[in-house]
């Protein structure tokens, strides 16, 4: 318990979490050493291409060498088998962007924090059943802030971070926080595509500082 406390005490911190996918490990090493540049100290790396598995292993030798301090979760995990792995590979923690029994066994018997998505307040009772002590509002644009305000005071306790929340403004991110999101997860609007194909990790680097000034 005192881990995955831990790992979402520096997501409330952060107050956000960064999400990415490239198919290149290369360009996948470097989006990371940016995100840490920039101070970020908990990443969810997605499970959204066939170089996953092999990308993620080389994330976790650079953490492992380079970056101690560097928390590094999975995410778009779906099923027992894809848990599994991952969790062989090393993953600090486990992202869903549903509320699955057999994804949350899997991190139960290896005492990980499991992060499920949710769009209902029923997805919401079965995740919070299910252990969940964080869950991800996803796609958070669909449902707007207001869903999290109207939702909270049945679930006291329990903390939401909304993923997929739309435009990286002062306005749209205040929206979220006020309405009792304790982090945003970002993903392609942090962290372009444009960007990781171009290698611009230096651009990266910047967009993700500002970031986390706003968010902040």
């Amino acid at each position: 318990m005192e881990v995955k406390n831990h790992i979402i005490n520096r997501i409330v911190y952060q107050r956000m979490l960064p999400l990415f996918y490239h198919e290149n490990k290369d360009v996948s090493i470097g989006v990371t050493r940016a995100l840490y540049k920039a101070g970020i100290r908990v990443i969810e790396y997605t499970n959204r291409g066939a170089a996953a598995i092999e990308n993620f292993c080389a994330l976790k030798e650079m953490q492992q060498a380079e970056l101690p301090d560097l928390i590094l979760g999975i995410g778009t995990i779906r099923n027992s088998k894809e848990a599994e792995a991952f969790i062989n590979a090393g993953a600090d923690f486990l992202v869903s962007p549903i509320v699955t029994s057999e994804v949350a066994v899997v991190a139960a018997s290896h005492k990980l924090l499991w992060i499920p998505g949710c769009m209902t307040p029923t997805e919401v009772h079965s995740a919070y059943n299910h252990g969940a002590l964080l869950v991800k509002i996803f796609p958070a644009i669909v449902l707007g802030p207001e869903f999290i305000s109207s939702i909270k005071e049945i679930f006291p306790g329990q903390l939401f971070m909304a993923t997929g929340c739309g435009e990286l403004s002062k306005e749209n991110l205040n929206n979220w926080f006020n309405a009792g999101a304790c982090a945003v997860g970002l993903g392609s609007k942090l962290i372009t595509q444009s960007k990781m194909d171009n290698r611009d990790f230096e651009g990266l680097y910047q967009d993700i500082s500002g970031a986390i000034s706003l968010v902040n």
